[in-house]
């Protein structure tokens, strides 16, 4: 049996009453369908009782990360920003996925300006995204997607572009360390 990718989903809203808890439930779901994954939520707006397991330290032991981001103002959310600046190299030479969400746009906004962000960390975007346009319309009053098919599709799609990019980018990383590449 090959071993399991460790995969953290963040978080990418602080706010009270956000509609980031429904969608990155319904991504916590989905990723748990494929046993690929061994699955670590980082939710920066509620502190972890996981004694010495800073974020930093969690982000530094995935193998992957997808970040679940609304779009506030064609942009992302400052505290998201915040966490990603706060830390460095635990993001080099790591794929990142993103699901969105947001009014018309889906949250891709929000997503395109991660990605020129994730450059400059050295990680590696992939393309595939789950994206939800009027977010608040597609799920039911319980949290619960209405129409699932499409974003199940998207998910699957990208999960499988994360699982591959994790594997390569893993292998690389014990067989040439980033950080000690030359500058």
């Amino acid at each position: 049996m090959k071993r399991q990718l460790r995969l953290a989903l963040v978080y990418g809203s602080t706010r009270t009453g956000r509609f980031c808890d429904v969608v990155a439930r319904w991504a916590v779901t989905e990723i748990r369908r494929h046993e690929d994954f061994l699955l670590d939520v980082i939710d920066p707006a509620v502190p972890d009782e996981r004694a010495g397991a800073s974020i930093a330290d969690r982000i530094d032991r995935a193998d992957a990360i997808v970040i679940v981001t609304p779009e506030y103002n064609h942009s992302y959310p400052a505290p998201l920003k915040a966490l990603i600046d706060g830390l460095s190299e635990e993001w080099n030479a790591k794929p990142v996925a993103f699901v969105c969400y947001g009014g018309q746009s889906g949250g891709i906004r929000a997503v395109e300006q991660l990605r020129l962000v994730f450059a400059e960390l050295h990680a590696a975007t992939v393309r595939d995204i789950v994206s939800f346009a009027n977010a608040w319309e597609q799920f039911d009053e319980h949290g619960v997607l209405k129409d699932p098919a499409r974003a199940q599709r998207a998910m699957a799609a990208m999960l499988g572009s994360l699982r591959w990019w994790a594997s390569a980018l893993r292998y690389a990383r014990q067989v040439a360390p980033y950080r000690t590449r030359a500058a």
